[in-house]
């Protein structure tokens, strides 16, 4: 796993009219710090560091060592709030980890081997995801950079589930973790609607030809 850190530094003012004129300053964004037995700690960070770092996929599934005015402290990011139209990024909220504490989270899903598996190679399917990432719970030494969701065996009309992904040792899935009956589909694969609706119109008529052909026959 790739190792992040980040410096900020602390900061007293608070509220939306402080945030505007800390972003109107220049390249800092503000941010803030929570969880823990400590209070939440507003933060300032590097405009051009948090940007870079937003970057990278695995900088949503990470742990980060954040130095808050010299004092280090582990986090995991848990939200990213931007202009609705513009390049800017409004506020960062960190969540505090402790090594012995387990965390929650959501982690990216890497659909791998889609072009590959038969309902697409052999049967022209085409394959839906129904998630795109995936909400866990784990101690911070097992939170996995993504979860892989392997589509190799995939035939036209199958459903890959949420019990059918292979999670990382230490790791569960939140949404199975309420029982069976939240075991949602990840992904599946179908014909694409031309090629059903090619079929449907196509049925009738093969009707009536066979039709014809009996009452050639007779």
């Amino acid at each position: 796993m790739t190792d992040y850190t980040l410096t900020a530094k602390a900061r007293g003012d608070m509220g939306k009219g402080a945030s505007r004129r800390l972003r109107r300053l220049g390249d800092e964004v503000p941010a803030i710090v929570y969880g823990g037995k400590e209070p939440a700690q507003p933060i300032t960070l590097e405009g051009r560091a948090i940007k870079h770092a937003l970057e990278n996929e695995s900088f949503y599934s990470h742990i980060i060592k954040l130095t808050v005015d010299g004092t280090d402290q582990d986090v995991i990011l848990k939200d990213v709030q931007r202009h609705p139209f513009k390049p800017v990024i409004m506020h960062v909220d960190f969540l505090r980890v402790r090594a012995d504490q387990k965390l929650t989270t959501r982690v990216p899903l890497h659909f791998i081997n889609e072009d590959k598996c038969p309902g697409v190679k052999l049967q022209g399917g085409i394959i839906t995801h129904n998630f795109t990432d995936l909400e866990i719970q784990c101690l911070p030494k097992d939170l996995p950079e993504y979860i892989e969701v392997d589509c190799i065996d995939l035939k036209l009309d199958d459903t890959i589930h949420l019990s059918d992904l292979k999670l990382p040792e230490g790791v569960v899935s939140i949404e199975l973790a309420h029982g069976a009956e939240h075991d949602q589909p990840v992904a599946s694969i179908h014909l694409p609607r031309a090629a059903v609706e090619a079929e449907a119109a196509a049925a009738p008529e093969a009707a009536e030809g066979a039709a014809g052909s009996e009452e050639a026959k007779d």
